[in-house]
């Protein structure tokens, strides 16, 4: 298993935006699917959206969509998460994971895995 990074998380008000963004120092993500997943506090972890190597995006919750974008830039070798109008309900650690097969909201679909960053939407 290959160490992703992710970066771009903090505290951020209600309203507010924030992007993360997933690196991967040993893997070229331009070839794999990437998903973004989220955790909240007591809760299991759930898959928010993933983007294919030919850039086709499939968003996993409801309560995101059309606030959360992903996007990759394959020059840089990185995958992001753009996420606007932010709420106390976005609040977790978000983790991005590439996998081989298919973009999946199933965990195990995913075979490198980042650390996670924390998102903390709070007044």
């Amino acid at each position: 298993q290959l160490q992703l990074v992710e970066s771009g998380g903090g505290l951020v008000q209600p309203g507010g935006s924030l992007k993360l963004s997933c690196g991967a120092p040993e893997l070229t993500l331009g070839y794999w699917y990437v998903g973004w997943f989220r955790q909240a506090p007591g809760k299991e972890r759930e898959g928010v959206s993933c983007i294919t190597p030919d850039g086709v995006v499939t968003d996993y919750r409801g309560s995101v969509k059309g606030r959360f974008t992903i996007s990759r830039d394959k020059a840089k070798n990185m995958v992001y998460l753009q996420m606007n109008s932010l709420n106390p309900e976005d609040t977790g650690i978000y983790y991005c994971a590439a996998g081989g097969g298919t973009c999946s909201d199933y965990e195990a679909s995913y075979i490198h895995w980042g650390q996670g960053t924390q998102v903390t939407v709070s007044s």
